[in-house]
């Protein structure tokens, strides 16, 4: 009979300690809401596969203090209302710690007209899109520069090469018009005349009449300040109509999904800006990391875009690092706070308004699809 009292005692004791300290075993969930399906799903696949990676690389390390990361996500396929709908919905059923990687400066600007994550206490890490209107944002941290500084330094090396007759195909809508702004300041700084100017409908690749007036006006160099598959939608179509402008991108454009849906022929030239590492920048630790996990994946999703999901990610590990315990409010306070982190020879700056990075370089595509710097 006494031998039988030390046996309950133990596991009482057991049981009290995983009642008092649930959080220790209970998973840190990260939640995504952003398009899997419709004209930006190649974007929202990459984040995913991007962040992914470097999750399940996080848990098979055995996690962040012994806590693993579940990550959650949903598809708006890139509808503003949708957006608003689903995060709501996953806060409420998954209690995330941090949501990551909504795709869109509509879709992104539609949640910080709605509150939800000022007011539920929940931040946006690599929210995908460089508009003012979300790098000032409460709540919301992208990971790279912002569309403004990377129109000014592409229309100052315009500039500086002589090519000073620019049309402008812009999406129309919150990014589109906010790169446009940045267009036409630059212009003026820079002695350069915007010819054309053509926008097309969000969400969509109806690229027709901007191909006309860029062909009628023809400009020297053609912006696009366009999402990858209406970029690639007008290339093809002002190529075949006999369009000899030089074509400059922006980085929100997946070029390796240009490169293979046009093939190599017909892509090379086509120049872009570079705001984050790219995955032949080895001399970074975090493309090594990156290449090296994915050498090793089987995701069919990972693309050149994935990189910026991956970045995202750990930039979310090491806040969450840098809390007591991963609740939503304690990253956000951390978040509030701002601090400084180097994520592999990436580095980002957070805080309340602050521009995260301002690292900004250009690429062409030459010969066989290579990357030229």
């Amino acid at each position: 009979m006494t031998s039988a009292i030390p046996r309950i005692t133990r596991r009482l004791v057991a049981l009290l300690c995983l009642v008092a300290a649930p959080a220790a075993f209970a998973d840190i969930v990260i939640g995504q809401v952003a398009p899997f399906t419709g004209p930006q799903a190649v974007t929202g696949k990459a984040m995913r596969a991007g962040a992914k990676l470097w999750l399940d690389e996080v848990n098979a390390r055995g996690g962040i203090r012994g806590q693993k990361i579940k990550y959650v996500f949903r598809d708006d396929a890139q509808k503003p209302e949708e957006t608003v709908r689903l995060v709501k919905e996953m806060i409420e059923q998954e209690n995330p710690a941090a949501m990551i990687g909504t795709v869109g400066t509509s879709n992104l600007e539609a949640l910080k007209q709605d509150g939800v994550l000022e007011k539920t206490r929940v931040s946006m890490f690599g929210a995908v899109s460089g508009a003012t209107s979300i790098i000032t944002a409460r709540n919301m941290y992208p990971v790279k520069a912002s569309y403004r500084e990377e129109v000014e330094r592409l229309f100052k090396q315009l500039g500086e090469m002589g090519r000073t007759k620019v049309g402008v195909v812009y999406q129309d809508d919150g990014l589109g018009r906010d790169a446009l702004a940045g267009a036409q300041a630059s212009a003026k700084t820079y002695g350069i005349t915007l010819v054309a100017q053509s926008g097309y409908a969000r969400n969509t690749t109806e690229v027709s009449n901007a191909v006309a007036e860029m062909v009628k006006q023809a400009p020297d160099v053609i912006f696009l300040a366009a999402t990858t598959a209406a970029a690639i939608e007008f290339t093809s179509r002002y190529q075949a109509a006999g369009g000899r402008a030089g074509l400059f991108g922006m980085s929100i454009i997946d070029v390796q999904a240009l490169l293979t849906k046009l093939g190599p022929d017909r892509a090379r030239g086509f120049a872009f800006s570079v705001v984050l590492p790219t995955d032949d920048r080895q001399d970074r630790e975090v493309v090594r990391e990156y290449l090296r996990l994915r050498q090793n994946s089987k995701d069919t999703e990972l693309s050149s875009r994935s990189l910026e999901g991956f970045i995202a990610a750990r930039a979310l590990t090491k806040a969450i690092e840098r809390t007591a315990s991963p609740t939503a409010a304690n990253i956000t306070e951390t978040m509030d706070r701002g601090f400084e982190t180097d994520v592999g020879g990436h580095r980002l700056t957070f805080g309340k308004g602050q521009t995260p990075s301002r690292y900004v370089d250009f690429a062409v595509l030459g010969n066989g699809g290579r990357l030229v710097r």
